[in-house]
């Protein structure tokens, strides 16, 4: 099987996505250019960020059609990232709320993609 390396989100400003990304994660940012700019999740993945109108084919699906996931160890984590990333000023597109799956709760990047953040199982 291939290794799994990339996920890729399309933005309008690599950069301006690329700072807000790092800034969220404190992450650094890896590369950089107009049209691209990548950071490291963790275990060799990297998060892309490709300028919408450069992806070739070109890019039929809106923000918001999926998701990124990142988990926390509990609840009360998942709170306490929810209240920081109010306070940020993210918008929040589902609050804190137990789920099947987990706590979770739903914010959205600058571009409108999802970015959830889970607590798995019953907290």
């Amino acid at each position: 099987m291939p290794d799994f390396s990339f996920v890729i989100l399309y933005v309008v400003k690599p950069q301006a996505s690329a700072a807000f990304y790092a800034g969220l994660f404190s992450m650094p940012v890896r590369e950089s250019s107009p049209g691209f700019a990548m950071l490291p999740l963790r275990d060799g993945v990297m998060l892309g960020l490709w300028a919408a109108h450069d992806v070739k084919p070109e890019v039929a699906a809106q923000p918001g059609g999926s998701e990124i996931a990142f988990t926390v160890a509990g609840a009360s984590d998942a709170r306490a990232l929810h209240e920081d990333w109010v306070r940020r000023g993210l918008t929040i597109a589902q609050a804190p709320v137990q789920l099947d799956f987990g706590f979770t709760f739903v914010a959205l990047d600058p571009d409108g993609h999802r970015i959830r953040v889970l607590a798995p199982g019953n907290s």
